[in-house]
């Protein structure tokens, strides 16, 4: 039975010039999980408030939507609030009560249901969802990933046949993310409930659904089951294929035009990679013998040595290889063996950033947050930290900014600096996106025409273009960092700090942030980067270090750094490592796969 069906469906907001949606048509079957996915501002949120009555956006509408053979827009109220659930990106945007147990049990209250009933299926969610050790905590008081897990809880309470998610984890760690999309293949397995979910994080929700659609410019571009999209897109060469999990883009990138890859059926996950590779290690006569001596006769370079001159690594072959040189800047990883003396106007052969034998604690009687921390940041560098939460990541970047005092140890920082901390909104206090950017340039002595038009040269830099008048709590989270990241920017710093650059951001944009990071890089700025995205650090870092109990247990270039590691490395790495162990990146990994034959 159909759950939903979208039928040859067109939707323009008011004073648009053309739809954001057109012509969509596709149906969900009920307990089936279908994710949605594409460039932020494909129609992808717009979409999915088309099923739910109380969130259909004004605007003309041509087509249907049916839940359950009737139309969404006409369901009961009592049915649409009990039977659709949907969880939006914000989870501050959407609770509405001030205690943990009081917005559990606010949607049935707000039904009438006797109390009874509402304890019972309280209890039995609060139990389900694991909330019994913070049940009765202020909502305030809760991380961005218990708060989104409350929201689906409170949701889940009134027992939906339907779930809709809309970029849920846009907001949260991956830790927070990874443990929210598990939930959310529970809640599929488990009860049968059907999932309509929106999302960037392809790496994990990927393998869960049963079927994919990937949209773009407000049409269906891709549909089909996960195992055959990836061979759709890249048959179209289309930039979305890039989004994918590595897995996949090795898997068909490796094909390089072979038969295999037309079948469209590939490996989703890394075990299911680590077999194929197998297969494909025997079909080539490659016994599986030492790792080091394999990686150096199919890839041309010692286990953790640097580009030989005949690498396959120092191009990239197959269909994508203009994509990937764009993604990488050349093909593969950047050259980590950059000069660490940077050209920002000035001759500078020091470090930006040092910071010797910092001890830092919050409280005087507390426990120490940084403990004995080294590092150094020459100009021109991008150095990535990694880390689980609470090691003191972010509290190294509050001193080098000065937002702290060490109570042991120096930190020095030449030069101007600036910082996007993990909140970007932190730094809003306007009530357009433009007039956001013009504050930052207020008494730096340029013109009204020179503000005017660095503000517009940095809009279409951050790809904003069409937001300038929108409140900046009105965009995305996506949009939210990309404006944050634009106003600090417009400071031009010599020393750049970002906290979770990445987060919320679509791989479109990544590829741009990738570019920017470059360009400042060319220009001798030093950027510090606090990160949880593993890939693009491996991709685009030219050092990287391993936070841990407040200070750093490990440093390198990508390649030696991620290598090493058996959880803190890339998909790509875990996938092939038996078998090219100084590989990181998947277009290193699909690269030797090819050279194996």
């Amino acid at each position: 039975m159909e759950a939903i069906r979208f039928d040859n469906l067109t939707f323009t907001y008011p004073m648009s010039p053309s739809p954001v949606l057109e012509g969509i048509s596709f149906s969900v079957e009920e307990s089936e999980f279908l994710l949605v996915c594409g460039k932020s501002g494909c129609g992808k949120t717009t979409l999915l408030r088309q099923i739910k009555k109380s969130l259909i956006p004004y605007g003309q509408r041509k087509g249907e939507v049916l839940y359950y053979g009737g139309p969404a827009d006409q369901l009961d109220d009592r049915r649409g609030a009990s039977e659709i659930g949907f969880v939006q990106q914000n989870p501050d945007n959407q609770i509405v009560t001030d205690k943990v147990w009081h917005e559990l049990a606010f949607g049935l209250e707000s039904l009438g249901m006797e109390g009874a009933a509402i304890r019972r299926r309280v209890a039995e969610m609060a139990s389900y969802f694991d909330i019994q050790g913070w049940f009765r905590r202020d909502v305030a008081s809760l991380s961005g990933g218990q708060k989104q897990l409350l929201n689906l809880a409170s949701i889940m309470v009134m027992q939906p046949k339907l779930l809709v998610l809309d970029e849920p984890t846009s907001q949260l760690d991956p830790i927070a993310a990874s443990e929210f999309l598990q939930t959310i293949r529970r809640i599929n397995q488990e009860l049968g409930i059907t999932v309509i979910l929106s999302e960037h994080r392809l790496e994990e929700a990927f393998s869960m659904a049963d079927r994919v659609m990937v949209m773009d410019r407000g049409k269906v571009l891709a549909w089909g089951g996960p195992r055959r999209i990836g061979g759709q897109l890249a048959r179209m060469e289309h930039p979305m294929f890039h989004g994918l999990p590595a897995v996949t883009k090795i898997y068909h990138a490796a094909a390089d035009g072979n038969a295999a890859a037309a079948t469209g059926e590939g490996p989703l996950t890394v075990r299911e990679g680590r077999l194929w590779l197998r297969e494909k290690a025997n079909e080539a006569g490659l016994d599986k013998g030492p790792a080091a001596e394999l990686w150096e006769k199919v890839c041309g370079r010692n286990a953790g040595g640097d580009p030989s001159v005949g690498s396959v690594f120092s191009g990239s072959e197959g269909p994508f290889g203009s994509e990937a040189g764009r993604m990488t800047g050349q093909g593969g990883l950047p050259d980590k063996r950059e000069s660490r003396s940077g050209r920002s106007g000035k001759d500078r052969t020091g470090p930006a950033i040092r910071m010797k034998n910092v001890w830092f604690r919050y409280e005087k009687n507390g426990a120490d947050v940084l403990r004995d921390l080294n590092l150094e940041v020459f100009p021109g560098q991008l150095y990535a930290l990694l880390g689980g939460n609470g090691v003191g990541k972010t509290t190294a970047l509050k001193a080098v900014m000065g937002l702290i005092a060490p109570r042991r140890g120096k930190v020095s920082a030449g030069g101007r600096i600036a910082m996007l901390p993990q909140n970007p909104q932190a730094l809003f206090s306007e009530i357009t996106v433009e007039d956001e950017l013009l504050e930052v340039l207020h008494g730096t002595g340029k013109t009204d025409e020179e503000m005017a038009a660095a503000v517009s040269a940095m809009i279409e830099r951050m790809e904003i273009r069409h937001l300038r008048q929108s409140h900046p709590y009105d965009l995305s989270g996506g949009e939210q960092q990309r404006l944050a990241l634009g106003k600090v920017l417009l400071l031009e710093p010599e020393i750049l700090l970002l906290d979770e650059p990445t987060k919320g951001l679509d791989p479109f944009f990544k590829l741009t942030l990738a570019e920017i990071l470059k360009d400042l890089s060319g220009r001798g700025i030093a950027v510090l980067m606090v990160s949880h995205d593993i890939e693009f650090c491996a991709r685009h870092a030219h050092r990287c270090a391993m936070f841990f109990d407040g200070g750093m247990v490990s440093e390198g270039d990508p390649r030696s750094f991620f290598a090493g590691n058996s959880f803190y490395t890339t998909t790509a790495n875990r996938m092939a490592r038996e078998y090219f162990p100084g590989a990181v990146t998947w277009e290193e990994v699909a690269a030797c796969v090819r050279n194996m034959r």
